[in-house]
């Protein structure tokens, strides 16, 4: 299966943002892309203290529209995340949507572990104190493909926890769209991504965002893609853009019959 990830600068203008969203999406399914990330937040990105103009109900029209998108391009779509307002909630959730390509929503991800960190010389974030935790994993076969889907957000990336209950439930291709901080990211983001796709075997798609995108907030970027061996497939350079790859099943289920460290396990 040929994969895109989507390397995005988004701003506060949610038009902006949306209109480089859609065309980068054309231009990988135009390059043979049959599923296509986006990067977390990827319709708006500004202040957190802000009420951002993305902040939906999961059948408003952002999802509406890039379900339409999918459908007429025939491309498996990732939405990397949005913030969901579920009617009686006081803060929204951090929704990553994952959609076929026949513009269906085949799962909905709310990220479940929260950014709250006060980094001396670095950044402070309080996501919980805007966003909602989820509860729930999403785990989901792509129709027509041999791979079955785990999505996970950002700073999930952290807790490997969470990446070996995805594959318990048989996921072998994670997607970890992401807006990880430059900070954090330099030292962190691609160590922690090929760790994740190593322990679990699995293949690993981390569209991210990049650069300055309002005062105090700067994402890292580097967009990857990596094999299940913990290889880097793809990397992003600095800049808005697309890296691709191709995954291959039979690799995948070749290296587990090798070393089949995921049947070796002891606590379970």
């Amino acid at each position: 299966m040929q994969v895109a990830a989507v390397q995005l600068n988004s701003t506060p203008d949610l038009d902006h943002n949306l209109s480089r969203a859609r065309a980068l999406i054309a231009e990988a399914a135009s390059q043979g892309a049959q599923l296509i990330a986006l990067p977390e937040h990827f319709a708006y990105l500004g202040p957190e203290d802000v009420k951002p103009p993305s902040a939906q109900p999961l059948d408003g029209p952002l999802v509406s529209e890039f379900r339409e998108l999918a459908r007429k391009l025939g491309v498996f779509l990732l939405l990397g995340s949005f913030p969901e307002v579920i009617p009686g909630d006081t803060r929204p959730h951090n929704t990553s949507v994952l959609l076929s390509s026949q513009g269906e929503i085949l799962a909905a991800y709310r990220k479940m572990h929260l950014f709250d960190v006060d980094i001396v010389q670095g950044p402070r974030y309080r996501e919980s104190q805007f966003t909602q935790a989820g509860t729930d994993l999403a785990v989901e076969s792509l129709p027509g493909t041999p791979f079955t889907a785990g999505l996970a957000i950002c700073y999930d990336l952290r807790f490997p926890e969470l990446f070996r209950a995805l594959s318990d439930r048989g996921a072998d291709l994670l997607l970890l769209p992401a807006a990880f901080t430059l900070a954090t990211g330099r030292d962190h983001w691609e160590v922690l991504i090929r760790a994740r796709a190593i322990e679990n075997q699995a293949y690993l798609i981390a569209p991210a965002q990049w650069g300055q995108h309002s005062p105090g907030r700067r994402s890292y970027g580097r967009s990857l893609i990596v094999d299940p061996w913990g290889l880097i497939l793809a990397q992003a350079p600095d800049g808005e853009g697309i890296i691709y790859a191709h995954l291959d099943h039979d690799r995948l289920k070749r290296l587990r019959r090798e070393l089949p460290c995921l049947d070796h396990r002891r606590l379970k």
